[in-house]
């Protein structure tokens, strides 16, 4: 049976981090908070990814802060933020009282949807978020949404997705997200793998799709999985919508206007909105943080599998070597890289992994002869449990001996909470205790940002703060 169809819009983050490298200020922002406040989205989604990096690395920007200023604005609509599993906001596997103590820091701040995830689709990597999700979500009323990385290959039928979004329920999940992060879901194959979800989750669980528009399937994607019965759709305004991005709201807002699946949106209130997004992409593009070719459609994604941001950034160690004209070589070894290592989903950080060793096993011209540190911890366990097993012989020459593990990673990690704020306030930067989850996650980063603060707050210079050189 149709129904309305609840959209959340991506424009204060997915949007700029896959168009603009998350270069978006709060300043620009906050002139159409309350205006976003009043469209009717399920969420808007403003927080978590990249965000959290990108404010105190490029925008001398308290991500807390960020996170308060947009919650003072949107007192209707719930804020969604992403959330890396036990990897949090970095890049690492964190313990879990850093786990316990971020998650409830976010409901504190103001965050009413969790979207939690494993970049290899481990439940044992979500358990203790989802966990801590459960637990700060309730007094608030947040929700907790688990979301399966979505990709191909051997390893993935409707019975694992399915299976796994049975997984993911059973461990407390409000809301399943089909997370299509390379825009890999075909339009039919969304219609399958909505039609057999729906099926199988409880009535009460609702699903969730998120997808780009890289290979230009996006507004198809959501389209039949909307007439398959999903029930939220991410999109984004059109000024930062599409290409890289995801599909443009007004779109599909106008697209299900007058249908059983009207979204209920007035288009007329999103248009002032756009225009002022339109003048901030304006913006992003002169300061050369926005790239007019991240808009157009890319069917490389579609032949090599490969993501965007993933290509681009093979196309960057292909530079810096001086072998761009391996990049042939490079696309065609990925899927072999990928086989050797189980076939993990391509998504943050594994996308970089197999990513990155696919450019050595050319550029070296024999296949591991060199191998990163973070290969070596995908063989041996320590990023968690890939679909299908390995290579057995590429995993013996790149372990050379060394024990794999077959437990949840997160289990060798001591306590670190109070070590790490111990450090923080010895280091005279302690303001606050988000101050001690901005310096886990990123502790160079932040650290320079704690100094740029604490400068600007006693009048020293900017440029001796940024250069660390000041008086403590």
């Amino acid at each position: 049976m149709a129904k309305k169809v609840m959209i959340m819009d991506t424009i204060l983050r997915d949007a700029h981090q896959s168009q603009a490298a998350t270069r978006m200020r709060t300043e620009q922002m906050i002139p159409v908070l309350p205006q976003l406040d009043e469209v009717g989205y399920y969420s808007l989604e403003g927080w978590g990814g990249a965000t959290f990096d990108t404010c105190m690395r490029f925008l001398n920007e308290d991500p807390w802060e960020r996170l308060r200023t947009l919650k003072k604005y949107l007192k209707k609509t719930p804020i969604q933020m992403l959330l890396r599993g036990q990897n949090l906001l970095g890049y690492r596997n964190y313990a879990d009282d850093l786990v316990d103590k971020l998650v409830e820091k976010c409901f504190e701040n103001g965050i009413g949807v969790i979207r939690v995830f494993d970049a290899l689709n481990d439940p044992r990597n979500i358990e203790a978020s989802m966990k801590a999700i459960k637990k700060y979500a309730a007094p608030v009323g947040g929700v907790c949404e688990a979301a399966i990385s979505y990709t191909t290959g051997p390893a993935y039928n409707l019975d694992y997705f399915v299976n796994l979004a049975k997984t993911y329920e059973g461990m407390g999940a409000d809301n399943i997200c089909i997370k299509d992060m390379a825009n890999l879901l075909l339009p039919f194959d969304a219609f399958e793998l909505v039609t057999a979800l729906k099926k199988a989750l409880r009535p009460e669980t609702k699903l969730h799709l998120h997808t780009h528009n890289t290979t230009g399937t996006g507004d198809m994607v959501n389209l039949m999985a909307i007439q398959a019965g999903v029930d939220i759709v991410d999109t984004a305004l059109s000024p930062l919508a599409n290409g890289t991005s995801q599909p443009a709201t007004e779109s599909l807002v106008a697209t299900l206007k007058g249908t059983p699946y009207d979204t209920g949106i007035d288009l007329e209130k999103l248009i002032p909105i756009a225009a002022h997004f339109k003048k901030v992409a304006a913006e992003l593009e002169k300061e050369g943080s926005l790239n007019p070719k991240v808009r157009q459609v890319d069917v490389n994604t579609l032949i090599y599998q490969v993501p965007g941001g993933m290509l681009s950034n093979l196309m960057n160690q292909l530079k810096k070597a001086g072998k761009e004209d391996k990049l042939p070589e490079v696309l065609a070894e990925v899927p072999n890289v990928r086989r050797d290592c189980g076939y993990p989903p391509l998504v943050t950080p594994s996308s970089q992994i197999v990513g990155t060793q696919a450019v050595m096993n050319v550029v070296m011209g024999e296949r591991y002869k060199m191998v990163t540190k973070e290969t070596r911890d995908l063989f041996a366990g320590k990023y968690g449990r890939v679909p299908m097993p390995v290579n057995e012989e590429v995993a013996e020459k790149v372990l050379k001996g060394e024990k794999r593990i077959t437990y949840r990673p997160a289990d060798d990690l001591e306590p670190e909470y109070e070590k790490l704020k111990q450090e923080v306030m010895e280091k005279g930067f302690y303001t606050q205790e988000e101050d001690v989850l901005s310096y886990a996650s990123f502790p160079e980063v932040a650290e320079n940002f704690f100094k740029w603060r604490k400068a600007r707050r006693e009048g020293v210079d900017h440029d001796l703060a940024k250069s660390g050189v000041y008086p403590v």
